[in-house]
């Protein structure tokens, strides 16, 4: 029995260890100007990027409740934005997450993007740009798992 709790220990500590090393996982955006949640996005690697889509939007009552990418072109024109992938193509370098790119989905826009983790993997610091990351904005996204 206390072999079985000394590798659930184990287990858990290493998984939360490589929580903090990585941007996978749930993540909720906040509203620059209210502070509010505005959304939850969900991370996940595959063969090496780092990929994120929208799971829930939280909306006001008076707000419609499915939006849809209205102003998106191609593919995602007037698809429904829960659901919409909108973080694509990360990679590791180093200690930052760079070489990916990020549709704001109220304007319809893909940005470059590169992303690094704060506060012991807690916090997410996102930054979207045009052309070099001088030329951008930075939103922090608060690890929600």
């Amino acid at each position: 029995m206390k072999r079985l709790l000394i590798a659930t220990a184990a287990a858990a500590l290493a998984s939360a260890s490589a929580m903090a090393t990585t941007p996978a996982g749930l993540w909720k955006t906040i509203d620059d100007n209210t502070g509010n949640v505005r959304s939850l996005i969900r991370i996940t690697q595959v063969n090496g990027e780092y990929n994120g889509t929208i799971e829930k939007l939280f909306r006001t009552p008076d707000q419609d409740q499915n939006p849809k990418c209205d102003k998106c072109e191609g593919a995602l024109k007037d698809k429904p934005i829960t659901g919409m992938t909108i973080l694509t193509g990360l990679r590791q370098d180093g200690s930052e997450f760079a070489d990916g790119k990020i549709l704001d989905p109220e304007n319809g826009k893909v940005y470059s993007s590169k992303a690094s983790l704060d506060d012991n993997g807690k916090k997410l610091e996102v930054r979207g740009f045009i052309g070099v990351s001088l030329f951008g904005r930075s939103q922090t996204w608060v690890r929600a798992d």
